[in-house]
């Protein structure tokens, strides 16, 4: 069994938005929105190049990256490891690309990152330390995005 569950899967598929954390030539982090990151099986991530031109010369030259995804409202999610794989065609580009079109992303995609889960990690909030609800701590972020 892989470390993807379908609870995972499902959680990716609602939350919209995860950042992607690359390294640089230079060693130094690049950390970039990505709004099309997917559980793909149960070991693998994908997401797409929209317009990631740092990203993706960073894991063409270093594959290891990690993706944080958060329910803003919850304030829990994940943080993956992994090694990543730059796709621009075959069978597995086709059917990820199908995906996307389907869910209904219309914008150009240059090429598939498809990222091997060497590690899944739980993030939760502190103020669940602190006693907070779940419900609580939406209700709280929910009043705070309507006054914005």
């Amino acid at each position: 069994m892989g470390l993807i569950s379908e609870q995972i899967k499902n959680f990716l598929n609602v939350q919209k938005l995860g950042f992607v954390a690359s390294v640089s030539d230079g060693n130094s982090p690049n950390i970039s929105p990505k709004g099309t990151i997917i559980g793909w099986d149960s070991d693998t991530l994908a997401f797409a190049d929209i317009r990631s031109p740092d990203t993706m010369r960073n894991l063409e030259k270093n594959p290891l990256v990690e993706i944080n995804v958060i329910d803003p409202l919850s304030r829990k999610g994940f943080l993956f490891k992994g090694k990543s794989r730059i796709i621009k065609n075959g069978k597995i580009f086709d059917d990820v690309l199908t995906h996307y079109r389907k869910a209904g992303i219309q914008s150009p995609i240059n090429a598939i990152v498809l990222v091997n889960v060497t590690d899944v990690q739980d993030v939760i909030s502190p103020l669940y330390d602190l006693g907070a609800t779940e419900d609580e701590i939406k209700s709280k972020w929910k009043k705070y995005f309507a006054e914005l």
